[in-house]
């Protein structure tokens, strides 16, 4: 291998499949950051390098075309950053898409002293103007687990303080965002620590308490087939034994919080044997 002038090739990031990832950090001239770029490329080939990166932050956005140039593509983008890609070596690229879906949360939250479930009109989107009753939903936000995502967000449009209790069912939608990325939707069952409605006007034209049997017999969730299924589930979950995954906390094997969701009698007896186990200690 011949030895490169590290002044002369960019400094970047290593990965765990031989990529690199190169972040401009100062502005540079499209020339100079051109033959820096191809020095940098050759230099990687040289030591068997496969994914390049380059992450763009909006302030060099004049080095674009510099970088496409020599072969990069456009991989995603951020508020305030472009992230740049290229497969240098001669073998099938395997770098892994942008992400592919959106996640969605829907709140079945039941008054159990009532029988009401908390429902919402929409002021935009796909349901405005529809006259629908719906349940409050929303996007889980980046790095938002989605037990949480969903109490935020029926405290966030309603008003309405809850506890995460089960993941009911979920579906899975392609072409939904943009007409491009896929949907993922989970619906979640809450608990509710209060009851007074307090409305974001701004995202719902309404919010109220509705009996499960009247939310259900809307016409719109008789007639299209896959909120029909839906709603008879939020049915079965206020009516009848309907058991979802319940979460047990964990961590990732570098060491990050996440959750496990699985069955609720399962969950619970995990949760157990860890308290248990903690307690122990």
């Amino acid at each position: 291998l011949i030895k490169m002038d590290s002044s002369k090739i960019f400094q970047g990031e290593l990965d765990n499949y031989d990529g690199v990832t190169v972040t401009i950090t100062e502005a540079m001239d499209a020339a100079v950051f051109t033959e820096k770029l191809r020095a940098s490329l050759s230099h990687w080939r040289q030591e068997g390098k496969r994914g390049i990166w380059i992450n763009l932050p909006l302030l060099f956005a004049n080095l674009v075309e510099a970088a496409v140039s020599e072969g990069f593509r456009y991989h995603h983008a951020e508020p305030d950053y472009l992230m740049l890609v290229s497969w240098i070596p001669n073998t099938p690229d395997t770098i892994p898409a942008n992400a592919s879906h959106v996640v969605g949360v829907g709140a079945l939250v039941l008054n159990k002293n009532t029988g009401e479930v908390l429902v919402v009109q929409e002021k935009s989107g796909y349901f405005r103007n529809k006259n629908v009753w719906k349940l409050p939903t929303g996007v889980v936000n980046e790095g938002e687990d989605i037990c949480d995502g969903v109490a935020r967000e029926v405290e966030e449009e309603p008003g309405i303080v809850a506890d995460f209790v089960e993941l009911l069912s979920f579906r899975q939608s392609h072409k939904a965002f943009l007409n491009k990325k896929s949907d993922l939707f989970f619906l979640c069952a809450l608990t509710p620590r209060s009851y007074e409605i307090i409305e974001q006007k701004s995202e719902i034209l309404e919010a109220k308490w509705m009996p499960i049997k009247e939310y259900v017999d809307q016409p719109w969730n008789q007639n299209k087939e896959m909120f029909k299924y839906m709603a008879n589930i939020c049915q079965k979950k206020c009516e009848e034994d309907y058991l979802g995954f319940s979460t047990v906390e964990t961590t990732t094997g570098t060491g990050k919080k996440s959750f496990v969701y699985c069955n609720a009698d399962h969950a619970m007896s995990l949760n157990a044997a860890r308290d248990q186990a903690s307690s122990s200690h």
